[in-house]
């Protein structure tokens, strides 16, 4: 079993992102609605979120809702955006509790103006704690995330670098990824911060996020405890 010890006795990734997959399938496999799947997946985010700040991970950022999501069913869409309300009104105790920074990525000009206007003081209201940093992802996708913040930089003066076009992304105030997790069976990073996640470790897992576990969470951070990871070079661990 793995001991949450002898993962804390390693250097831990500063920043762990997670693809929230395979809610859907956890549903129907029990006869639920699609819908049932994406509520119980809200609820681990906050059980998983708490004990990644308990284990002192810096920034973890979750896929919540993709650009290409707006392709579902329009009955699960319109579920999935009653989500953030729910998160404000069910999680922002816990988080609080357990001085979690929330921030949000993503575009919101696609978003409704109640949507917006709660993103604004999710962030507003926990700007100033100093625990983990919870990246939420909502109508996000790492092209339209690269595109748009081109878009920014097209009267920039100077020659634009590596360091510049990361500051105009969403999370140019946060490190890169260094682990990157996919529950649910898929082998693929489904267009989930392409550049952010460069130099990423990547870990798959089978198991749905619906039942994603502490334990879960554990083994994927000792698994990248064992990776070497060069960034091009011959030697050295991060």
């Amino acid at each position: 079993m793995m001991r949450r010890k002898n993962v804390t006795k390693r250097p831990l990734p500063k920043h762990i992102a997670i693809v929230l997959d395979g809610n859907g399938r956890w549903a129907k496999k029990r006869g639920l609605p699609r819908t049932a799947g994406h509520q119980r997946g809200a609820q681990n985010l906050e059980r998983i979120a708490v004990f990644a700040s308990q284990l002192g991970i810096g920034v973890m950022s979750v896929y919540a809702f993709s650009t290409e999501n707006w392709q579902r069913p329009q009955a699960e869409v319109d579920y999935l955006m009653k989500m953030p309300k729910l998160f404000e009104d069910e999680y922002e105790e816990a988080f609080r509790a357990s001085d979690i920074k929330v921030v949000f990525s993503g575009r919101r000009d696609r978003l409704s103006k109640e949507n917006i206007d709660l993103l604004k003081r999710v962030e507003e209201e926990s700007k100033d704690r100093q625990g983990m940093v919870l990246n939420v992802c909502l109508d996000y996708g790492g092209r339209d995330e690269i595109v748009r913040a081109i878009d920014t930089l097209k009267n920039h003066e100077e020659p634009i670098d590596e360091a510049t076009l990361g500051a105009a992304l969403d999370t140019g105030a946060l490190p890169p990824v260094d682990l990157l997790i996919r529950p649910g069976g898929e082998q693929r990073i489904s267009n989930f911060m392409l550049w952010q996640a460069a130099y990423a470790e990547l870990v798959f897992m089978k198991t749905p996020w619906p039942a994603f576990s502490k334990r879960h969470l554990l083994k994927a951070v000792a698994n990248y405890q064992k990776r070497n990871r060069r960034f091009g070079g011959l030697k050295g661990r991060a």
